[in-house]
């Protein structure tokens, strides 16, 4: 099953040009006959999709960011301010709507589905960081981003340990857990308080 993904994808990215290219002259051929147009109308959702006007420099060597809740948006902010190129894939369309008039390249869909992946040209990607909070479909996205991209880089998020663990041993990725992370910082910030005094004598 992998394997015939992989070709799929593989496939649909190397024609990728060739369909937009034809884009335009087939949409006018169909809109010279009414009933043929209707007939090819299937009411596609474009924020599922990325803009045909999307730079391709920015589709390869990308971080695909899975979630664009509050995690995924200091995630963002921290690959903008350093230039590096992200493709958000968001399911609340209104946040991806929003992403795409301030210029980022975002799709909106289950990242579960290969088909929303694909979109984010993960087969072209550096990174996937799942930032998402909802783990239920982690593992078919670490399934789809390996047999499309088996040197891809992946960090997850997760808010327990029995899911660390076992994506750990199912070699997902660098794995987060959320109160971790936060009690290291936290603890971080104490200890160096308290260096800081007894490098004062206090």
């Amino acid at each position: 099953g992998q394997s015939l993904l992989l070709a799929g994808a593989i496939i649909s990215i190397a024609l990728n040009p060739l369909v937009f290219a034809a884009t335009g002259p087939l949409e006018r051929w169909l809109g010279r006959d009414r009933g043929l147009a209707s007939k090819f109308d299937r009411g596609t959702d474009p924020l599922a999709e990325l803009p045909m006007s999307t730079e391709h420099s920015k589709l390869s060597g990308q971080v695909v960011l899975v979630g664009y809740g509050r995690v995924g948006r200091r995630i963002a902010a921290s690959l903008a301010a350093q230039g590096i190129d992200y493709v958000v894939a968001e399911q609340n369309r209104e946040i991806v709507d929003k992403l795409r008039q301030e210029g980022v390249a975002a799709v909106a869909g289950n990242a579960g589905e290969a088909a929303v992946l694909i979109q984010a040209h993960i087969a072209r990607a550096r990174m996937l960081v799942i930032a998402t909070p909802d783990t239920f479909h982690v593992r078919s996205m670490v399934e789809v981003a390996r047999a499309l991209n088996p040197d891809i880089r992946i960090v997850v998020r997760t808010h327990s340990d029995e899911e660390a663990e076992l994506l750990r041993r199912e070699h997902a990725g660098k794995v987060f857990i959320g109160e971790e992370e936060l009690a290291n910082g936290m603890a971080e910030d104490i200890l160096a308080e308290y260096r800081t005094r007894r490098a004062a004598g206090q």
